[in-house]
């Protein structure tokens, strides 16, 4: 297959999608390979920044997604009325970095490093979908596990949980105070300048 049809499936998948495709989904039904898909991919995204296309192609671990083009996002955002996200609160930022940086982690684990109890934070995450149950912990009561998702991902601008800076080291203080103020900097450090990008699919 020519790599300019492989890139045209590429877009049209994702277009109609309007979600993440799996790279290996796609690269079967391609009868390629995930590394030829990821460089077709890749090489598609470079043509849309070069023409400063409205659209952009990103990939989110082991998925790929069309997105709207950041810089575009206001004037989106106006064409559309949507609304703009509220923020995130500090309190939802500590629990979002605790799951970030110690995933898979039950909400146990999140509240005795918080200090307080976390149910209504990691519902509202989970709603939003930053957050998502991973399955539940082999022990009596079976609690449920907590990772972070692709929209995690995407809302912070990453490809992968690798890209996350490191935790500074702790030093004379609180230990687990340590490890979550130190979460939620880095966290922080990590949002992007403009509004999260709109996803893009196949409805008018």
């Amino acid at each position: 297959m020519e790599i300019r049809d492989l890139e045209g499936i590429i877009e049209g998948i994702l277009f109609a999608s309007g979600e993440p495709v799996g790279v290996d989904r796609i690269a079967a039904v391609c009868a390629s390979d995930a590394k030829t898909v990821l460089a077709a991919a890749s090489h598609l995204d470079e043509q849309y920044q070069a023409r400063r296309a409205g659209i952009r192609l990103v990939q989110l671990e082991n998925a790929l997604q069309l997105c709207s083009a950041p810089e575009y996002a206001d004037l989106i955002r106006t064409a559309l009325e949507a609304r703009k996200p509220p923020q995130l609160s500090q309190s939802a930022l500590e629990v979002l970095a605790v799951v970030a940086y110690y995933q898979p982690v039950t909400k146990s684990y999140v509240e005795q490093v918080r200090g307080v109890d976390c149910s209504y934070t990691i519902g509202m995450l989970t709603d939003r979908g930053l957050i998502e149950q991973s399955g539940r912990l082999p022990v009596p009561g079976r609690p449920a596990l907590y990772v972070t998702t692709k929209a995690f991902l995407r809302t912070f601008g990453i490809s992968s949980l690798e890209e996350l800076p490191p935790l500074p080291e702790a030093r004379d203080a609180d230990p687990e105070q340590l490890k979550l103020e130190n979460a939620i900097a880095a966290l922080k450090a990590e949002i992007p300048d403009e509004e999260t990008p709109e996803t893009g699919g196949s409805e008018a």
